[in-house]
């Protein structure tokens, strides 16, 4: 039962847009909570993230449907420039094996672009194969190695302090006037 329940948490993550967590920290929680197979989990996870972002694309391709006639046609001509040659394709697809930015916003731009979504599919899935393998495998062997370290950790008042006081810095990190940090004095300017 719980490998169902976290295949449609997966799934369901998957299908967002943005602002979703990533898929490796849900199965790393579920093998760290609920102990369940590491081998089971990296192929479900997979097959749900996949899944997921594929019915996304469909999604975000019904509305390409939407834009201005000058939008759609920006993106025919990109589209043709991407599979005017067999690179393009192969290079956009890499992209989805080996790239760290959010795959959500890129299974959208193949929707949009009205691109093959099962190469692009087939792509990420085995490239999530590899990562989420390396994620989960991960999580095993720090919970064997350092499960009562990380147990004592985690609920340390010290530990929530120290996170209540990075999520403010957080907060405050766009207040800062990142154009003038780090300019030191010119050698031309008086002195």
């Amino acid at each position: 039962m719980a490998y169902l329940a976290l295949a449609g948490i997966v799934f369901g993550v998957n299908l967002l847009p943005a602002f979703g967590p990533p898929t490796w920290s849900l199965l790393v929680y579920a093998r760290l909570r609920w102990h369940l197979e590491p081998a089971v989990l990296v192929v479900l996870g997979a097959a749900a993230a996949t899944s997921g972002r594929l019915v996304l694309a469909w999604a975000t391709r019904r509305v390409r449907t939407r834009f201005s006639p000058r939008y759609r046609e920006n993106l025919a001509a990109l589209e043709r420039r991407l599979t005017k040659r067999r690179r393009g394709l192969v290079a956009f697809v890499t992209l989805f094996v080996i790239s760290p930015l959010p795959s959500a916003q890129l299974f959208s731009a193949a929707g949009l672009l009205d691109l093959r979504l099962v190469p692009v599919s087939l792509g990420f899935f085995a490239g999530r194969l590899v990562t989420y393998t390396l994620y989960v495998t991960t999580a095993v062997v720090v919970e064997s190695q350092l499960s009562g370290v990380l147990s004592n950790i985690w609920g340390a008042p010290w530990w929530i302090a120290l996170q209540l006081v990075l999520l403010v810095a957080l907060t405050l990190l766009p207040t800062v006037p990142w154009g003038r940090v780090g300019r030191g004095r010119s050698h031309d300017s008086p002195r």
